[in-house]
């Protein structure tokens, strides 16, 4: 009887579930689901091109630009920590990082993740703690004086270290890794930029330093977090295993080198942001402690670093690929170096780009914008819902729920872009003349630097950043791909080449002095 009676629950409650499962199935929009895992394994069939396949579902839903699915299909998580919104949808996204801001914070999934490595920092935190950071961060980046620190920081490692990396590539012939090279480059800017101390990454020999070695391991061990179910990630850190026993091995060591960072600045203090946030204080109106400090130093080199190189190296790989983008690019650049250094062309390749000469490169800032467009460096991005809300486009997302929006989709998109949306026109970006900068009217189309209260603060001098190295590299080189070499993207939060860029260098011949006004 006992038999019976578990066979008869069984198939009820199975029978339910199926009900319950249909219903469920029939209200989703995207990807194909499953019974209990959601959709999980068509995500885990298409891990390798994630960014593509989210592009391509939401191609499929037309104008909609909008989708959702669950990869949890239980009941009471199905439409919580399971269910997920994906959108690209300009007006969905001003909606979630603008109009209704405080319903989208990063919320518990991804804080917790990244706790151990970015802390409260500026870049994982919310509320008043992230407002009392962007407050004192937004006065700080409006200055001149930071403006200058980043050109000289900047146009020294092009001029002591990249140039010569580059020259001594181009003699002997032999390819480089130019996503490597730029990494390299825009960490030790960042590093000297926010606590006055380079780690000399980019040098001819190409050393391994600790620090940056560490920070790369306790960085992508943070990313796996966000991979699987929260309650894998904190199993392997009970047991200390995997991912998580070389997260705290690497901790250990960004510590002590952040420990020995902030201990120089509080003995002598500088221009850089760790000695500026040195003489601020928290909400409670406390000095920041040194636990505090080094975790907002790190947020800013995590920030400072991967998206500018990333960039960069989309760049010079669409450069390669489009040669009529390149000469107009080579173009502008011999136009302002005549009219700031004149004729003699030997001065042009004396010095990087000062920063006021980067500022009067337009239509190299419009083929960054396009790149970062089409290869936004960060693909996508996750809000966590506070509580019930309705998308401009009438999508009901429950609180609980996650809600990716998909910049790398938004540029894909004929509806948002244009039927040429795929191809690499930085013509887009300029004024009918061709000689302004003129960003989309509706600036939700394009959100590689966030947007709403959340706007990258160092957007300016990110581009001022890109424009002098890219400028520093194409005044003196043409790049071409190594054959055989494939690129393609990395599985990861930000947009990296999983195989690099690797390039040969040949010298560019520059035209005769006043052959451009001559002609």
């Amino acid at each position: 009887m006992e038999t019976l009676s578990i066979v008869l629950f069984a198939v009820a409650a199975a029978s339910a579930y199926v009900s319950w499962f249909y219903l469920l199935a029939r209200k989703l929009t995207g990807p194909k689901v499953w019974p209990l895992v959601g959709s999980l394994p068509v995500l885990f069939m298409n891990r390798r091109r994630i960014h593509d396949w989210i592009s391509g579902n939401l191609r499929e839903t037309g104008g909609a630009a909008t989708y959702q699915t669950c990869t949890i299909a239980l009941p009471f998580l199905a439409y919580k920590q399971g269910f997920y919104t994906v959108t690209c949808h300009p007006k969905n996204i001003e909606h979630i990082l603008r109009t209704r801001f405080d319903n989208y914070p990063k919320g518990p999934t991804w804080q917790t993740a990244f706790h151990d490595l970015l802390g409260q920092g500026i870049f994982n935190s919310d509320g008043e703690t992230w407002l009392i950071q962007r407050k004192t961060a937004a006065l700080e980046f409006t200055t001149r004086t930071l403006r200058q620190a980043m050109s000289r920081w900047v146009n020294r490692t092009i001029k002591m270290r990249l140039w010569r990396i580059l020259e001594k590539a181009a003699t002997e012939k032999s390819s480089v890794d130019m996503q490597d090279l730029l990494l390299r480059l825009t960490f030790d800017n960042i590093c000297g930029l926010t606590f006055g101390k380079d780690p000399e990454t980019l040098s001819p020999d190409f050393p391994e330093n600790p620090f940056s070695i560490a920070f790369d391991s306790a960085t992508e061990s943070t990313l796996q977090r966000l991979l699987y179910p929260g309650f894998l990630w904190r199993l392997k850190k009970l047991l200390r295993i995997g991912a998580e026993r070389r997260l705290k091995q690497s901790l250990r060591v960004v510590e002590n080198y952040m420990d020995d960072a902030v201990a120089a600045r509080k003995e002598r203090p500088s221009d850089d942001l760790l000695s500026r946030f040195m003489k601020k204080r928290d909400v409670d109106g406390n000095i920041f402690p040194t636990s505090v400090l080094q975790r907002i130093a790190l947020n800013f080199v995590l920030a400072g670093r991967d998206t500018s190189s990333v960039a960069l190296s989309w760049f010079f790989w669409l450069i390669m690929n489009n040669p009529r983008v390149e000469e107009k690019i080579t173009t502008e650049l011999s136009t302002v170096l005549r009219e700031t250094r004149g004729d003699d062309q030997t001065k042009w390749l004396e010095e990087p780009l000062v920063f006021d000469e980067a500022d009067r490169l337009i239509y190299l800032k419009a083929a960054l914008a396009e790149t970062l467009r089409l290869y936004p460096s960060v693909p996508e991005d996750f809000k966590y819902v506070v509580s019930d809300d309705i998308l401009p486009d009438g999508t009901h997302v429950p609180a609980g729920s996650t809600v990716t929006y998909s910049i790398y989709s938004v540029g894909r998109m004929k509806t948002i872009w244009g039927e040429d949306c795929l191809e690499f026109k930085p013509e887009r970006w300029l004024s009918t003349g061709g000689d302004r900068f003129e960003p989309p009217k509706d600036g939700y189309k394009f959100v590689a630097f966030n947007a709403g209260p959340r706007t990258c603060l160092g957007k300016d001098l990110a581009y001022l950043q890109m424009k002098s190295v890219a400028s520093a590299v194409l005044l003196r080189y043409r790049l071409t791909p190594v054959p055989g070499h494939r690129v393609e993207q990395k599985m990861s939060l930000t947009l990296f080449m999983k195989n690099g860029l690797r390039v040969f260098l040949h010298p560019r011949g520059l035209e005769p002095p006043g052959a451009a006004t001559s002609a």
